[in-house]
């Protein structure tokens, strides 16, 4: 008799091991079809170049991209009908703020114009041109919900974090930096990292995207001129990068990053509500 309670005992203890999600290992994060990881290929600023040769890249390969527009730029005053064509194909327009407010104060921001120095700028007046920008960009491409890049990842106002204010307006919100997602489990949805690639090679781009898969995560590019402007990456490797992402659909989901993170928020949401 004693034999078979402490056979049970073990029995259950296991059991109860294998149901606890703070002693077990949890499944990796499903993807949609079992793809193993997201890609998101975004672009910051509204730059000409954007326009000229990311958008027709992806367009080539079938991929969607997110442009995160400074509403304040000429490109978008001068070709707005260009926005607005990709915003019709496919592509997300995101919020990047009116004036790209930055903090001046730190290190290397002497370009920072002083009526847009985010140290002299209140959180309140940061609340008031995000939400306007989002008025903007309805008027633009129609949509309602919206994802956000906080413009240099700086979120402190003149008297405090003004991220706070804005963030119940958006789905998610691109601030920090990291090249893949550790957990998209725990990740915060209104503090989402990015890499920022300057000069970086196709391959070394597409080594992160590897990353990303064999964490089961996530990887958020973040762009700014492709073969031109500033902060540039040529052409040739983002070129060589879609051509890759194409080749792989089975493995990488590529998308918006505003449908990329729908899927992840309402995902948990269906994993918490489990018993």
């Amino acid at each position: 008799m004693k034999g078979s309670l402490a056979v049970t005992a073990v029995l259950f203890a296991g059991m109860w091991l294998a149901c606890s999600p703070a002693l077990a290992q949890q499944a990796p994060f499903a993807w949609p079809d079992g793809r193993k990881a997201a890609v998101s290929l975004a672009y910051d600023d509204a730059l000409d170049s954007q326009l000229d040769n990311a958008i027709p890249a992806l367009d080539r390969h079938g991929l969607k991209g997110s442009f995160y527009l400074q509403l304040s730029r000429d490109p978008v005053r001068l070709r707005l009908e260009e926005w607005r064509g990709a915003a019709r194909n496919g592509h997300e327009l995101g919020n990047h703020t009116l004036f790209h407010q930055c903090a001046g104060s730190l290190p290397d921001r002497d370009w920072v114009e002083p009526q847009r120095d985010l140290d002299t700028t209140s959180a309140a007046q940061m609340k008031d041109q995000v939400l306007l920008a989002n008025v903007m960009l309805t008027a633009i491409d129609g949509q309602r919900e919206r994802t956000m890049t906080v413009p240099c990842g700086d979120a402190v106002a003149r008297d405090g974090n003004y991220i706070g204010l804005v963030a119940p307006e958006f789905v998610a919100i691109k601030l920090g930096n990291a090249t893949v997602v550790e957990d998209m489990r725990t990740l915060d949805l209104h503090a989402v990292p990015v890499e920022v690639p300057v000069d970086a090679t196709g391959r070394q781009l597409i080594a992160q995207v590897e990353a990303a898969a064999r964490q089961g995560t996530m990887v958020n590019f973040t762009f700014h001129g492709i073969g031109g402007d500033y902060l540039a990456v040529s052409d040739e490797a983002h070129e060589e990068l879609l051509q890759y992402l194409a080749a792989h659909q089975d493995t990488y989901w590529v998308d918006t990053f505003l449908n990329l993170m729908r899927y992840v928020r309402d995902r948990r949401t269906d994993e918490g509500a489990r018993p």
